[in-house]
């Protein structure tokens, strides 16, 4: 059995207090997915799996002054994916009022995105102390886009209409970047390869996510209301957790990560990425 608990107790523990730091915004996210992850990880036969999150009453709307809604006082805004199997606040562990959520899909910057993301700088800076773009595995509008990359006849097919084109059209670039590390670190033969798509499709998931970041601290820099810093990651549907494959030898690295500075650090990581064991197990799959 598992269970998410929601629980206010008078007698009990406190919440956690907002975060006061970058820093400690970016150590609770990361324990919140790795206590969320851990959920599905107890052997059969153990002991119920239950995750407890202390909540205030007041973020619920009980207890508040009379005619007044709750203090809005998020700690992070997170761009992520619609992908209805990604639950913002559910895989990161957070509870009502700790987290502005914007959602599109491919987690692309849009103006409609951008608005939003710069309201909550500029209204609730006095809380917000980090910005996360979140990309997810298995994403079905970055899986467009690649395809229509690798075949340039079926465009029209994946964006038929001009809303749609336009999240495929802001894919696009991270696809070709995807490419391109994959074709320095395989070699050109790696079109080749019985995966090839399926690797492409998620090593785009994380340029997609990192430049987007790269973007997004850029825009930023104009606003002198955000002090926060920002970061990015990608939540893989197989194992619930927040990673990159970008550790040493190939492995995956669990947390959130500082978005590239530069055309140079945006190489490095599509390398890194293309060199890892997850890409290379992909491109042998049949």
């Amino acid at each position: 059995m598992i269970e998410i608990v929601y629980r206010y107790d008078p007698r009990g523990p406190a919440p956690e207090p907002t975060p006061s730091s970058p820093e400690k915004a970016w150590e609770r996210l990361c324990r919140g997915n790795h206590d969320f992850a851990q959920l599905v990880d107890s052997p059969s036969g153990a002991e119920p799996a239950r995750r407890v999150i202390p909540i205030e009453l007041s973020d619920w709307g009980v207890g508040e002054q009379a005619g007044l809604p709750p203090k809005q006082q998020p700690f992070a805004i997170v761009l992520g994916c619609s992908d209805a199997r990604v639950p913002i606040e559910l895989v990161l562990g957070q509870a009502c009022n700790d987290l502005f959520v914007v959602r599109v899909a491919s987690n692309v910057l849009g103006s409609e995105c951008l608005g939003s993301i710069e309201y909550a700088v500029a209204h609730l800076r006095h809380s917000v102390q980090l910005l996360v773009v979140l990309g997810h595995s298995g994403c079905g509008a970055v899986t467009a886009a690649v395809d229509a990359y690798l075949g340039p006849a079926r465009y029209l097919s994946v964006a038929n209409t001009q809303a749609l084109r336009a999240i495929v059209d802001r894919v696009l670039i991270s696809a070709r970047t995807a490419d391109q590390a994959l074709m320095r670190v395989r070699g050109p033969d790696v079109r080749r390869k019985p995966g090839y798509r399926a690797a492409l499709i998620e090593l785009t998931v994380v340029m997609n996510a990192a430049l987007t970041a790269k973007t997004l601290r850029r825009e930023l820099q104009g606003f002198r209301q955000f002090h926060g810093q920002v970061a990015y990651s990608v939540y893989h549907l197989l194992d619930r957790r927040i990673s990159l494959p970008i550790g040493d030898h190939g492995t995956t690295v669990k947390g959130l990560f500082r978005p590239p500075r530069s055309t140079s650090e945006i190489q490095a990581l599509g390398r890194r990425a293309a060199e890892s064991q997850a890409i290379g197990d992909l491109l042998e799959s049949p």
